[in-house]
């Protein structure tokens, strides 16, 4: 059904980028004239706008393929820009356990992005990596405030993180209804000064939305809304490294990127590097998302405000630390019991200081 809504790309496109075997794009299974057999496909990269995917392409397939056992497949770009094609292709791709990589230049293409998930998910935590966060709680949806129609409403949002945001750019009602709903929000300044802090956030997504215009212009000059202030391109791999390292996460697009602003194909390679960096981490991960308690060592820490006990988690293939939430959950939300956090999480709730996000995230079980 996936020919339905995609269209391949040209063949014998690859032949003016002298591509040797060892590179990605001769590693890859490409949809040109027949859609390969997509069995034990790890990941699927889909373009939303031919324009700024095949730029991707010409950036991303000259690159290196380190990943060994990962099996990748190009499937082309949708036919049609519209949710009623995206959607499908994302939930069939998610419910054949492939994790789509989407290239949009567009960030309203998130609101099919999630509502594919929510096709497949009971509940769903996003996480964006943006310098704003296209919100604005007291206007219905308009062109800009692409999260309006993730964010409100009933649907089955369980958790949003915002990483990247800077504070010129959001209203003082957006932070203080995030923080209503006990919604995580990560400044610029502080991503920076500590970037694993992070990893945690991106940990506990089902699907990532990051959009290039959290990068600075000078590293990205090819997006929409570029700003002087932002992630270096360094940080901004790491990131999507961070992402594709996690078990739990099931999708991610990257939006933003305008081919016609690029300059000198800049945008692109970095585009390129943020989808190679994300595969790496992919190719890295070690699942052990706690399915079950096997391979997890127990820490119990006595707290001297609260009538419970906290319990850790560290798992003994990663050194990765998770929080059991402390209270009863709900059956639709027992695979986000466990929160992903850090040792100095752990350090300080021996000190008797239950980090904020940590409180937060008690708050949305209860």
């Amino acid at each position: 059904m996936l020919e339905n809504w995609l269209r391949p790309i040209p063949a014998g496109w690859t032949k003016d980028l002298n591509l040797d075997k060892s590179r990605f794009g001769s590693k890859v299974q490409r949809y040109e004239k027949e859609l390969p057999d997509l069995k034990q496909t790890d990941i699927a990269l889909i373009g939303i706008g031919a324009e700024e995917a095949d730029a991707l392409r010409a950036a991303l397939y000259p690159l290196s393929f380190p990943f060994g056992h990962l099996k990748i497949a190009d499937l082309g770009n949708v036919r049609k820009e519209d949710h009623s094609f995206i959607i499908p292709v994302v939930q069939e791709l998610l419910e054949g356990g492939i994790c789509p990589v989407l290239i949009g230049h567009d960030g309203r293409f998130v609101q099919a992005q999630f509502q594919a998930h929510q096709a497949c998910q009971h509940s769903v935590s996003l996480a964006v990596v943006d310098q704003q966060i296209a919100f604005h709680p007291k206007l219905a949806e308009v062109k800009g405030f692409y999260l309006n129609p993730i964010l409100q409403g009933k649907n089955r949002l369980f958790h949003f993180s915002a990483i990247g945001c800077q504070s010129h750019f959001v209203d003082d009602g957006v932070w203080m209804d995030l923080e209503k709903s006990h919604f995580d929000t990560v400044r610029l300044g502080k991503a920076k000064a500590n970037l694993p802090d992070t990893e945690p956030y991106l940990r506990d997504a089902d699907m990532v939305a990051f959009h290039l215009g959290a990068l600075k212009r000078s590293e990205a000059p090819g997006t929409v809304d570029a700003s002087p202030s932002g992630f270096l391109c360094e940080e901004a791999c790491q990131l999507s490294r961070y992402a594709g390292m996690s078990d739990k996460l099931t999708s991610i697009g990257f939006y933003g990127f305008r081919n016609d602003l690029d300059e000198g194909g800049a945008t692109a390679q970095v585009l390129a590097q943020l989808a190679w960096y994300f595969m790496d981490g992919f190719a890295s991960r070690k699942n052990d998302f706690p399915a079950s308690m096997d391979g997890l060592t127990e820490y119990i820490v006595d707290t001297k405000h609260h009538d419970y006990q906290l319990t850790f988690w560290k798992s003994s293939k990663t050194g990765r630390w998770w929080l059991q939430v402390p209270v009863k959950t709900k059956k639709k939300h027992q695979r986000h019991r466990l929160i992903p956090c850090s040792y100095n999480d752990y350090l300080l709730a021996s000190k008797g200081e239950l980090p904020d996000r940590l409180g937060e995230a008690f708050g949305r079980f209860g």
